[in-house]
């Protein structure tokens, strides 16, 4: 999740939506969102293969109450987001890490990263998130 809910989160989820092929279900959200997909994220993801169907700017609002999908993992993207009291209202009491990108990260930069540390994480068996 970042803050804007525009580039770097929308990039994640779509790639992680790839990567986990099925097995993993992903969203993006923010705290602050912008309400639209930055453009070139979107064209960036097009031009290296990934999913944009759906992919849209949206609150993590949206992941709170009955209705809310359960969550298993919750993973920050954004600087700005450390320190920011996270909702505790999540379904799922998911596990939660920050994964920082730098500030100034372009999309290019923020794919190889993200990509790297996707890939460690559908390597691992989904039977060990029970015990994280």
């Amino acid at each position: 999740m970042g803050s804007a809910n525009a580039a770097h989160s929308i990039l994640a989820e779509s790639v992680l939506a790839q990567l986990g092929r099925g097995r993993f279900r992903a969203y993006s959200a923010g705290s602050r969102p912008s309400g639209l997909v930055d453009p070139a994220t979107l064209q960036y993801l097009n031009e290296h293969g990934y999913p944009t169907a759906g992919l849209r700017s949206k609150s993590w609002d949206e992941f709170a109450g009955a209705a809310a999908p359960t969550l298993d993992i919750v993973i920050t993207l954004a600087n700005s987001l450390i320190g920011e009291v996270c909702p505790v209202f999540w379904t799922g009491r998911p596990t939660s890490s920050h994964w920082p990108l730098p500030d100034d990260c372009d999309l290019a930069t923020a794919h190889a990263i993200l990509e790297r540390r996707i890939s460690a994480l559908v390597a691992v068996p989904v039977a060990s998130f029970d015990t994280m």
